[in-house]
């Protein structure tokens, strides 16, 4: 996939940024090509080598389309997550690092969940944070409306799903008596 300066792409785990430059360095006596990437969130310069797109990630935004599939799965009922911290926390690690805006938007859903339960642990709490800059981030550039706005409707998407998963577990534990 090729990507011209100016336009804008997602970096797994990092966000949304924009290729400044498609520049040619020397590296260990090797001509490379990279993307210069000024990143959103920090406004940092990341230089990705053009050869390894595909195993770093990078991809274009979701389609307004997309947006529309996201909201009703944030909005959807969920399994529970698991109750093993450890193992969650690498599943959902894994998951932060794919650059699959889902699989965030499914951290997202399972941590607001959990929070909402019980207090998280300081990592939880701050990939709770990371999922949801990620996930509001490429909605608003999706959307093309405020990070505010698609933050409300994020918010209002998880409580409904999180309204349906306390829901069934009631329904579950009344039937189990």
């Amino acid at each position: 996939m090729a990507f011209r300066i100016g336009e804008k792409v997602v970096y797994p785990n990092h966000g949304i940024g924009v290729i400044e430059e498609i520049s040619t360095k020397d590296i260990n006596g090797a001509m490379s090509r990279f993307y210069m990437l000024r990143l959103n969130a920090t406004n940092s310069v990341v230089m990705v080598p053009l050869d390894n797109i595909g195993e770093v990630g990078l991809r274009s935004p979701i389609t307004t389309g997309d947006c529309e599939q996201l909201m009703k799965f944030l909005s959807d009922n969920f399994t529970d997550p698991p109750s093993d911290w450890k193992g969650r926390y690498k599943d959902f690690l894994d998951k932060m690092r794919s650059g699959d805006l889902f699989s965030v938007a499914e951290v997202l859903k399972h941590l607001t969940y959990l929070n909402n339960l019980k207090p998280l642990s300081f990592r939880e709490k701050r990939m709770l944070e990371r999922a949801r800059h990620l996930v509001v981030s490429e909605l608003a550039i999706a959307w093309r409306k405020t990070e505010a706005i698609v933050s409300n409707l994020i918010d209002e998407a998880l409580k409904r799903a999180c309204t349906k998963h306390d829901r069934r577990a009631a329904r579950a534990a009344a039937a189990a008596r």
